[in-house]
């Protein structure tokens, strides 16, 4: 016996009691000087959604994964087709979190990523080109067959949402308090959420030239002759430079050449004004260089805290190639957890619990002890491993995997001399 979600309604992602509130919202909207009602994005989208629609045309599988390409991304939810091809660019998670399940099911990353689908829906409906024909399968035939229980057992998970200044205060946090761009790290965030170390799709793994970590990258970089350093020693230089560099070099100049290259100046404007408080507090004690040195040395204290804290619970995990499993065991199978304490708590800031922050990224992170045990008793339900290590073992396993890493990229190099560059 399978679960497998029914179609809501009639097929609409909008009931008419949702349109008839759209309606009723866009009523109250006070005119303004020409005479018009402003209309909100919400409006927009209501006024769309009104239009007369035809039947639906039906689809297969195989017409559905054709089109998985930049300029041409077809997705399924909730069994409905959409062409998100021209929605892209405007996709607040970013364009490159749709290209990566361009042809694919999306349903149980729509849900996971998305507090409030009823709203999203609303963006939907003019997207939306047809459905899956009756008797295709929820999800593609080559997808793990397991996923349509787990894709019903989770949804009786899903009880926290997140509050909707959540947006505003991780801005102002990510923004005016560490100088970084929001929506820099938002879409590498996003990215690493829903292809958790699928290379190269996960930004956080795609580490390269610095080091080589996983199983394939490394014997990708060995047999194309390719050593930017001496990835025997990864393991030394990720403890002693690396990690003290993440923060105040890598993640700076990105975060900086993100912005200027996407001439976003909101975020260039939030991101200022976390030099100018520092600038206006310190410049008249230190100086100029003074308060840049000071800048640099926070950043440098932090960096550590960042790179193992985030590092923990993946880079000892399952890297791979795109698999196309059921998004449940690919978050699962990728992370891992570390052992609650109060010390742990504190100082992960509750990233200890980083399976059941995967599967619900929009769950607030002092709520996930609560859904901790469901989510350990639905793994051992379906023979998952639900990984659960003390702090220091995990600490530890980060090294460990780097020089597993360094062992086969060695291999790799040192045994193929036949192979050269131009054979890449």
């Amino acid at each position: 016996m399978t679960f497998e979600e029914k179609p809501e309604g009639n097929g609409s992602l909008v009931d008419e009691n949702q349109l008839y509130l759209g309606e009723k919202h866009q009523a109250k909207e006070k005119p303004i000087a020409n005479g018009k009602a402003k209309l909100s994005a919400r409006q927009e989208a209501n006024a769309k959604c009104d239009l007369p629609r035809k039947s639906l045309h039906t689809y297969i599988w195989q017409e559905v994964q054709r089109h998985n390409q930049e300029t041409d991304q077809w997705l399924v939810i909730n069994r409905k087709v959409y062409d998100v091809t021209g929605w892209a660019d405007r996709h607040p998670g970013g364009r490159q979190v749709l290209n990566h399940y361009a042809g694919e099911d999306a349903t149980d990353v729509f849900r996971a990523m998305h507090p409030d689908p009823d709203i999203v829906r609303l963006y939907l409906k003019p997207l939306l080109i047809g459905e899956l024909a009756p008797e295709e399968p929820n999800q593609e035939r080559n997808k793990n067959a397991q996923g349509s229980f787990l894709q019903h057992d989770m949804g009786h998970l899903s009880i926290f949402k997140k509050s909707k200044w959540n947006h505003l205060m991780q801005t102002f946090v990510m923004a005016h308090l560490k100088g970084l761009s929001a929506k820099w790290w938002n879409n590498r965030h996003f990215q690493h959420h829903v292809k958790t170390n699928i290379y190269p799709k996960d930004p956080d793994i795609d580490v390269g030239p610095l080091f080589v970590i996983g199983e394939l990258q490394p014997v990708k970089y060995g047999k194309k002759k390719i050593k930017y350093i001496d990835y025997e020693k990864q393991h030394l230089y990720f403890c002693t430079v690396g990690a003290a560099l993440l923060m105040p070099v890598y993640f700076n100049l990105d975060s900086i050449l993100v912005m200027y290259r996407s001439r976003d100046w909101e975020d260039i404007a939030w991101v200022s004004s976390f030099y100018i408080r520092y600038f206006i507090t310190f410049g008249p004690f230190y100086g100029i260089f003074g308060t840049m040195v000071l800048i640099y040395l926070v950043k440098l204290l932090e960096s550590p805290w960042i790179a193992y804290v985030t590092q923990m619970s993946h880079t000892a995990m399952k890297m791979s190639k795109e698999e196309n499993r059921d998004w449940f065991s690919t978050q699962v199978l990728a992370t891992c957890n570390v052992e609650q304490s109060l010390f742990n708590d504190w100082f992960t800031g509750h990233l200890n619990f980083q399976i059941e922050h995967h599967l619900f990224p929009t769950m607030p992170r002092h709520n996930y002890h609560k859904v901790a045990p469901l989510v350990k008793s639905l793994c051992a339900k379906h023979g998952l491993q639900y990984v659960n290590k003390p702090i220091l073992k995990a600490f530890g396993d980060i090294l460990r995997a780097l020089k597993k890493s360094a062992a086969l990229w060695m291999d790799a190099y040192y045994r193929h001399p036949e192979t050269c560059c131009k054979c890449a």
